[in-house]
């Protein structure tokens, strides 16, 4: 039989409360984030449990956000969805959907017509100016093109597309086409109408382009549909493409610093859960 030695057991016996002290903390940290602000912090806060509802800002904006047409079940879908009803669950409130448009999702929340914009919104300048930010995901492209052609295939870095032999299809008025006028300035630039798909594709397959954009939450679904094409960057399936990156979140009204406070807490122990469900819903899209 060994005996442990004083000197041991006082080790072991540090170690073990090193562990507890480090459990007790991040139990702690978690229950902060948990726990919303007292009465009388935040008069956002006290308006929301007055009335007892959470009103969330909603739109339908996949993978974030998916309206659910099933007739049963939640009637949202997606992290967003997810992160505003973990809101009102520790609120102790019921979450209550506010239906708005990509128009009028901003006007709506400085008209205090919500308490959250859900959304998620794209976040700018001129936004920042009137809302602030609950940051959980991004928007990126993933340039793509034919699996055949050396020009796309050859590409190890974003750069290797602006050059003169190499032809970019894009789509005239989207929102990348001043993003691919300003970063692209030496490629042969294609505007092409949009006919009603995701991407310039058929410019693509039929060899009139060498390349072009594509939203990054969609090249999973287009790339099992689309037999043929590649895509750049490849790792990890174009998800962490950071060309053309846009910080997304929910927005609030100015002035709430208690509210949002609170807010961010509740996103950042959430971040790993909202970013699976980003992954599973994007992997769903048609």
């Amino acid at each position: 039989m060994k005996h442990h030695t004083p000197l041991r057991r006082s080790a072991a016996h540090a170690a073990a409360g090193l562990m507890a002290a480090a459990t007790l903390l991040a139990t702690t940290t978690a229950a902060q984030a948990q726990t919303p602000p007292e009465p009388g912090a935040s008069p956002r806060i006290d308006a929301i449990r007055k009335a007892g509802v959470l009103r969330v800002g909603v739109v339908n904006n996949p993978p974030w956000l998916v309206q659910n047409t099933s007739g049963s079940g939640d009637p949202w879908m997606g992290s967003s969805w997810m992160l505003g009803k973990e809101f009102a669950r520790l609120l102790g409130v019921k979450i209550v959907p506010v239906q708005v448009s990509h128009e009028t999702k901003v006007p709506a929340l400085i008209a205090n017509q919500m308490d959250i914009m859900i959304g998620p919104l794209n976040q700018n300048a001129e936004r920042a100016k009137i809302i602030d930010f609950v940051t959980f995901s991004n928007t990126s492209v993933c340039m793509f093109g034919l699996a055949s052609n050396p020009k796309f295939t050859s590409a190890t870095k974003v750069e290797d597309f602006n050059r003169p032999d190499i032809t970019m299809a894009y789509f005239s008025g989207a929102g990348e086409e001043p993003l691919v006028l300003q970063q692209f300035p030496n490629a042969k630039l294609r505007g092409v109408a949009n006919s009603g798909s995701v991407a310039p594709i058929e410019e693509v397959l039929a060899g009139r382009s060498d390349v072009a954009p594509l939203n990054r939450m969609l090249w999973p679904n287009i790339s099992k549909k689309v037999k043929g094409l590649a895509v750049f960057p490849k790792e990890n399936d174009c998800q962490n493409s950071k060309i053309f990156a846009i910080d997304s979140g929910m927005g609030v009204a100015k002035a709430q610093p208690v509210y949002l406070e609170w807010l961010r807490k509740v996103e950042a122990r959430m971040h790993p859960e909202l970013a699976a469900e980003e992954r599973r819903m994007t992997h769903t899209l048609k």
